[in-house]
Parts: structure tokens; sequence; C-alpha cells
């Protein structure tokens, strides 16, 4: 399960995915996932799905890797789709108690569930096109203006990426613990709850041991670098919009235009 997250990781290729601007990607990613929260009925799901099928399609990344993307959040999914299924409202078609299941809360819980799996695959298009480097530049300019309220936008744009990229190094990084405990006789899979708690220890502390030890060799190497933060820095590669990401915005435009005419409609 492990090594199904795939949260994180770049994949190179030169797919028009690829090739769009990075702050491009950032914002339609966000009106992405505004049209996915509008969508109040099937047809707008429709449209939604057949977009993203379509993205996933130029992007060339195989679609293995979102259903890999999917799968460790599984529970999260299913268990945010039965408190759904008991949430709906009309007659109701079992009932048992205060428990009652209702054609209405049937579709809340399908609807949910859609809706986070197509949110998953949709965030991830962005970090598996992107990279990290275009992912800083992109956010610390988006967030440009916010420099005239004295805020740390390229050391806050720096954060958020440096996490991002180091998600993938502490799943490895997990993976190789759990693996060293398991010859060593550890058991994760059976006894009761808290004795799998106690069980995550040894996995625990390591792991953080691991990641300040990692942090500590980030920071000396970006000071050997005189690395200062975002003043006078330049950039090697200068981003620059062209008529791809023109007719991608006019695109996931007319997608959310599509499902907001459909909630009106139907």
């Amino acid at each position: 399960m492990i090594k199904d997250i795939t949260l994180g990781q770049y994949f190179p290729g030169k797919s028009p995915i690829h090739a769009m601007d990075a702050r491009m990607k950032i914002v339609l990613t966000m009106v992405f996932i505004i049209g996915l929260f509008l969508v109040q009925n099937l047809w707008g799901y429709l449209i939604i799905i057949a977009f993203l099928a379509a993205v996933i399609a130029l992007s060339k990344v195989p679609p293995v890797l979102f259903i890999k993307g999917v799968k460790p959040l599984l529970f999260i999914i299913l268990f945010t789709a039965v408190l759904n299924l008991f949430y709906g409202t009309g007659e109701p078609l079992w009932q048992w108690g205060f428990l009652r299941i209702t054609a209405n809360g049937i579709r809340n819980a399908v609807m949910m569930a859609l809706r986070i799996i197509l949110l998953i695959a949709g965030t991830s298009v962005l970090t598996y096109t992107t990279s990290p480097i275009m992912l800083t530049d992109a956010i610390e300019q988006l967030l440009g203006p916010l420099k005239r309220f004295k805020l740390p936008v390229h050391e806050l744009a720096m954060m958020m990426t440096i996490a991002l990229r180091f998600i993938p190094t502490l799943i490895e990084e997990t993976d190789k613990i759990m693996n060293a405990q398991k010859a060593r006789g550890a058991d994760f899979e059976s006894g009761k709850l808290m004795e799998r708690i106690r069980a995550l220890i040894p996995i625990l502390v390591p792991l953080f041991v691991s990641a300040f030890r990692r942090a500590d060799e980030l920071a000396i190497a970006m000071e050997c670098r005189c690395y200062h933060g975002g003043e006078g820095r330049t950039r090697m590669k200068q981003m620059h919009m062209s008529r791809r990401d023109v007719i991608a915005a006019a695109v996931v435009l007319a997608c959310l235009g599509g499902v907001i005419a459909l909630n009106i409609l139907f």
C-alpha cells in the first residue's frame, strides 16, 4: 500500500500538458476544483469525467498511476460515502432505529465518492506534469502581489514545493523501515487497535530521525550554494504564456459554464 502512494511525484514527458505554463496549470486546477464542487447532477459529472479523461490522455501519464493514487485513500472515500448514505431525505428504503437509507442518500453517497476520486485525479495531473522547480516559480509569481504586504512569498513557495517534493522520499523511507521491522519479527496487521498503534512506534521514531537528518542536509546544501532567499535571484528558464495555454483556459471555462448551465436546467 505504501508503494502505491504517488502524491508529489513528477513524471517527465513532452506532452501538451507538460508544455503548458505552470502558472496556468495551477489556476486551471483551481477552476477545475471549483467546477467539481459546483456539480449537482449526473450530467455535470459526465462533463467533468470526459474533460479529465481527455486531459489524462493528452498528458501521456499512464492511467494506472492515477488508480494507484486513489487506492491509499480508498478507506476515506468509502467512509465518507457511508456517512452520506444515512443523511438523505425522503422516503426510507431501509430503516433500523435512527439509521435509514433513502434514494437521496444513495445518490449523495455515490456523488460524494465520485467527487473525491475526481478531485484526487484532477490535482494529480498538476504534480505529475509539473516539475518541483516550475511549481516553485509559478507559486511565487502567482503570490507576487502579496509582497506589497511584506509577506515572504518566495520562502512560502519554496517551503510548499520542498514539502511536496519530499513526500515520495518519505514514503520510500517508510517502506524501507517497515520492511526492516518486519524482518525483525514486527507485526503491523494483527492484534487489537492499541497493539497496532504501539507497533507503529518503531516506525515513527526512525522516520522522524531520518526526516530531521534530511532537513539538516538540505539546509547545509542550500547554504553551501549561497542561497539567501528570493532577493536578487534569477531563473534559468522563464515562463511564457502561449496559444496552448489560452486554448486550455477556454476549454476549462467552457466546461465550467456547461456545469453551471446544467445546474440551472436540471
